[in-house]
């Protein structure tokens, strides 16, 4: 995988991932409890100062209800 694209990847994920909790009306620490994830952990990603491991996305994702790809789905 070339580097640009996983740049993209993850700035999707840090997207996705704070439309989906704002869309499910979740703050950052009701989503650290229900995936296992740390506060500090779900912040930095969405902040985009943290690049999460692909266990990370399956937990957010799970906790979440969508699909690990859910979260690196680009809108165009």
């Amino acid at each position: 995988m070339s580097r640009g694209l996983l740049s993209v990847i993850i700035i999707n994920v840090r997207i996705v991932l704070k439309e989906l909790r704002e869309s499910q009306f979740l703050t950052q620490r009701e989503l650290a409890e229900r995936s296992g994830v740390g506060v500090a952990t779900i912040a930095r990603i969405e902040k985009g100062t943290h690049s999460p491991t692909f266990r990370t996305i399956k937990r957010l994702a799970a906790a979440l209800g969508v699909e690990p790809s859910e979260l690196a789905k680009r809108e165009s």
